[in-house]
């Protein structure tokens, strides 16, 4: 593709988006009049948020995807090029596996477990990015989310911190690689956001962390969007490469 889409609806793709972030992001690209298409591993799920998205008037389409299978990405791939009026303007990498998670020393992770969350978290990004690439438009923006555990590390979370990092790795790649044909990659570093996921995964998820922080409150999921909403902006043209960590001051860089 070859045509710049800065302006205008665009159409935009966000993967684990059935639910938690995914989905905020989505609503937030579909009030803006962009055309999203959320993708999950749980189709059921990305299609019952697309149906209750486009109730409220909202442009959105629900589909189902494995991102760690190449077929799959590329079928997610094609369908995506040809929900707008062609092509795909965003790019947001955000599935990844969180919640069914359980903390364990770097010894005890077990490999199974090891593999899969590598497959999802790091991989997953790769063969979206890779099926995605070739109906890219002009102007177009990758946001991969990664994770603020990466900048403090995170004890007993070895294979998470680890995929997450990798995603920040693979960003700088993709910037170096699409920035001749004007695209840019770019990753947000969400601090512990309260999601569904989230309130499963820890008991006091309400105070947790929040004593860290220059800014006394717990993270919301709508915390996180402006960043991403940014990095795949216009205003964003000459930023690639970059990680922007969202999590109220919890960490410096």
């Amino acid at each position: 593709m070859t045509s710049d889409t800065t302006t205008g609806p665009r159409t935009v793709l966000v993967t684990g988006a059935a639910g938690g972030l995914g989905r905020t992001f989505a609503e937030a690209f579909a009030r803006r009049g962009d055309v999203v298409v959320i993708a999950d591993i749980d189709r059921a799920g990305a299609e019952r948020a697309a149906s209750e998205l486009s109730a409220g008037g909202l442009t959105v389409v629900g589909t189902g995807v494995d991102v760690t299978d190449a077929a799959s990405t590329a079928t997610l791939a094609a369908l995506a090029a040809a929900s707008g009026t062609g092509g795909i303007d965003v790019v947001i990498n955000n599935a990844a596996i969180y919640a069914t998670l359980t903390r364990s020393p770097f010894e005890d992770i077990d490999e199974a477990e090891w593999d899969r969350v590598m497959a999802v978290n790091l991989k997953g990004p790769w063969l979206v990015a890779r099926a995605c690439s070739p109906v890219l438009n002009g102007g177009a923006r990758i946001v991969n989310i990664s994770s603020a555990t990466v900048m403090s590390g995170s004890a007993q979370w070895a294979h998470y911190v680890a995929s997450k990092a990798g995603v920040i790795g693979l960003t700088r790649v993709l910037a170096k690689e699409l920035g001749p044909r004007g695209i840019t990659v770019n990753a947000v570093a969400p601090g512990f956001t309260l999601t569904e996921a989230s309130h499963s995964l820890i008991a006091d998820a309400e105070s947790y962390g929040i004593e860290r922080g220059s800014i006394k409150r717990p993270i919301q999921p709508d915390d996180i969007v402006g960043a991403v909403l940014f990095l795949a902006s216009p205003d964003a043209a000459f930023v690639t490469g970059q990680t922007l960590v969202v999590d109220g001051g919890r960490q410096f860089l």
